[in-house]
């Protein structure tokens, strides 16, 4: 019951709305970990949650309170905006120049403008964990993009097949298999390899660093897996590779030639991105380039070098 003055008795209505609007946008964190993993790219991810927010402000008041959980709505909405975007990000993809590497993020006390005490942007708020980890998402980008939601949230967000059918509008019948397929592709094509602990990733990574710097050929082999790849993004926007480098031997030489044209005028520095050991070379300040690693068996096998200033935003003071 409302009174003449505009409030109803005993609810004031300003605290009511200030109350409500803290609940929404308490989900934001949530939701931009789940659009980067499903997007792998924060530009995009914070996006779609922008839209997903629209939405929900587009709707009446009386709309809004009808709902009875709001993150389920907000997850809901979210979640079917990013499977569009996949759909459409496959179409962009054929006429990307070059290899799509997802976009690297830093640890958030990294990022440019970040201070001890500072208020975090929501963005700031991804949570380094595995399932960010660059070769994760290389992994997930493989995937189609009803695979992709089924096992992103499922297998890391851990939704029962119910919900994540009332998500994605399909059958828990059909989630279940999707999800499934999935895991498949995760699941490495070559033999069992020994993961290699955090700390030593460090150390593969701070010799291969060393090694570079010193243009020393045959100690870089010697960190290289035989079957290494590298996979370069500059996105027609820097000059790179285009094709990915297969095999130890012929990476060392690439690293070598880089070595000779450009290095001394770079600085090469070792940073976490996406919560592994990565480095990131800068010239005068500016990164040009970050580098991701993928470490088994004491050895890289996969190394990413994103070029592309348009995924180097966050890296401005790295």
């Amino acid at each position: 019951m409302r009174t003449d003055d505009g409030r109803r008795q005993g609810v004031d209505v300003d605290s009511d709305f200030e109350t409500g609007l803290s609940t929404v946008m308490g989900e934001r964190r949530q939701l931009i970990n789940l659009t980067y993993r499903l997007l792998g790219s924060l530009a995009e991810a914070e996006d779609a949650v922008q839209e997903t927010y629209a939405r929900w402000y587009a709707m009446s008041r009386e709309q809004r309170d009808a709902i009875e959980s709001p993150g389920a709505w907000l997850t809901t909405v979210a979640t079917r905006v990013c499977l569009n975007l996949l759909g459409s990000a496959r179409a962009r993809r054929e006429t990307y120049v070059g290899e799509w590497i997802p976009e690297p993020l830093p640890e958030p006390a990294e990022w440019p403008g970040s201070r001890p005490g500072a208020a975090a942007d929501p963005a700031e708020r991804v949570t380094m964990d595995e399932s960010v980890s660059m070769a994760f998402l290389v992994l997930l980008d493989a995937m189609t993009p009803a695979e992709r939601v089924a096992f992103i949230l499922h297998d890391v967000f851990r939704y029962p097949f119910g919900e994540v059918a009332e998500i994605t509008g399909r059958t828990p019948a059909a989630c279940r298999q999707l999800a499934s397929s999935a895991r498949r592709r995760v699941q490495s094509p070559r033999p069992a390899t020994k993961t290699t602990a955090a700390k030593r990733r460090r150390d593969v990574v701070r010799a291969f660093k060393s090694a570079w710097e010193a243009k020393d050929i045959d100690a870089i082999i010697g960190l290289l897996d035989p079957d290494a790849v590298a996979t370069a993004d500059g996105g027609g926007q820097a000059v790179t590779f285009l094709e990915p480098i297969e095999g130890g031997e012929r990476i060392a030489h690439a690293w070598m030639e880089i070595a000779n044209r450009a290095l001394s005028a770079m600085t090469l520095l070792e940073r976490s991105v996406n919560g592994q050991p990565g480095l990131v070379a800068q010239q005068d300040g500016v990164t040009l380039t970050v580098f991701a690693f993928d470490v088994a068996d004491d050895r890289i096998t996969r190394i990413w070098a994103i070029r592309n200033p348009e995924k180097l935003r966050r890296w401005a003071t790295a």
